[in-house]
């Protein structure tokens, strides 16, 4: 079977691997009928020693289950499933608590490097199946296939940070960054019924989606300008809710210069730094609240999959590029290069 690797910083390969198959009694396989890559594929990507690779690539897929091991028994052959970004059992007392990226289970893991496989394949092992897949009441080659593969990753990921952040109906959120997650963070305050909420993004193809998504204001400065702006909008005092879905410093100060006294940030976007500010002259002085981390997609999936069978909301607009397998160093590139906002991967 082929499957992708990451050998290093701008050096993603399709490759033939040896066939996925079940190991253990947990076990699920599936083939891969849907894939994508990520805003967080693109760190390792502009970074990784070569040293340090080959590593296999994807944490996001939708797929079929071919063969199962013997205690499975959430899902059978032919089931249509979605796996979320980290592996869990959805019984341990931290996932029963939605918090399945902290899952106490000595198999659960993140896709991408740290499992032994990853979802940019034709195939895939999935540890603990009965917790970790979840079935998909639609036919694999439905329409809505874009959005339903959304919720193993980006929606989740969107909606972790407003949730997080406590956005609801009295809220004014800022969201930083216009890329998917930051467009799914938009969706999900809207969702949650936030007052306003105000998109930090440039890229006008992307504030147009997040406009359609529910911002109601955007701001494409950055710096001093564009807190200036925020201020402006929101009288004078900043939002309630920052959901900062970048990762990289300036998005963090950014956040620190939009929210209100009293207020959160919430971060979803992968840290690329070590020392965040967090003393006297930022959170503490104004009572500031810092939340967020990796999503626990697996807990919001049976929340938010009605919205999307019923269609009302469409996460899948985030994808504006589509390839197979071939395809998939080339849209590496083009994510980074900002030529495309988020890749789908068909068999």
């Amino acid at each position: 079977m082929r499957a992708t690797l990451l050998y290093g910083a701008h050096d993603v390969r399709v490759e033939n691997v040896p066939d996925s198959v079940i190991k253990l009694p947990t076990d699920a396989l599936v083939r891969v009928t849907g894939s994508c890559i990520c805003g967080s594929d693109l760190h390792p990507y502009g970074s990784m020693r070569p040293g340090d690779g080959p590593a296999r690539m994807g944490h996001e897929f939708i797929g079929v289950v071919e063969d199962t091991g013997s205690e499975v028994t959430t899902v059978k052959r032919g089931d249509l499933v979605v796996a979320p970004f980290a592996i869990s059992d959805n019984t341990c007392a931290f996932c029963r608590g939605g918090l399945h990226t902290s899952c106490s289970h000595p198999q659960a893991n993140f896709w991408d490097g740290e499992a032994e496989e990853g979802g940019q394949a034709e195939a895939v092992r999935v540890p603990l199946a009965d917790g970790t897949l979840v079935r998909l009441p639609v036919a694999a080659d439905s329409a809505l296939i874009p959005s339903l593969l959304t919720l193993s990753d980006v929606l989740g990921t969107g909606y972790h940070a407003a949730v997080a952040g406590g956005v609801d109906e009295r809220t004014r959120v800022t969201v930083v960054g216009d890329g998917a997650v930051g467009l799914m963070a938009v969706l999900s305050a809207k969702r949650l019924g936030a007052e306003q909420i105000i998109l930090m993004g440039r890229h006008q193809a992307r504030t147009d989606l997040g406009r359609e998504f529910g911002a109601t204001d955007v701001v494409s400065a950055r710096g001093e300008e564009g807190i200036a702006q925020v201020r402006e909008l929101t009288g004078g005092h900043g939002t309630h809710v920052v959901l900062e879905a970048v990762g990289h410093m300036p998005a963090y100060e950014q956040s620190l210069g939009v929210v209100r006294p009293g207020g959160v940030i919430s971060r979803v976007g992968v840290p690329q730094y070590e020392d965040a500010p967090i003393g006297m002259g930022s959170l503490f002085r104004h009572n500031l609240g810092l939340a967020g981390g990796p999503a626990p997609v697996r807990a919001y999936i049976e929340e938010l999959m009605p919205d999307i069978l019923n269609g009302a909301i469409e996460p899948g607009k985030v994808f504006d590029a589509t390839t197979t397998l071939d395809g998939v160093p080339a849209g590496y590139q083009d994510m980074a290069d900002r030529k495309s906002l988020k890749v789908f991967i068909r068999p």
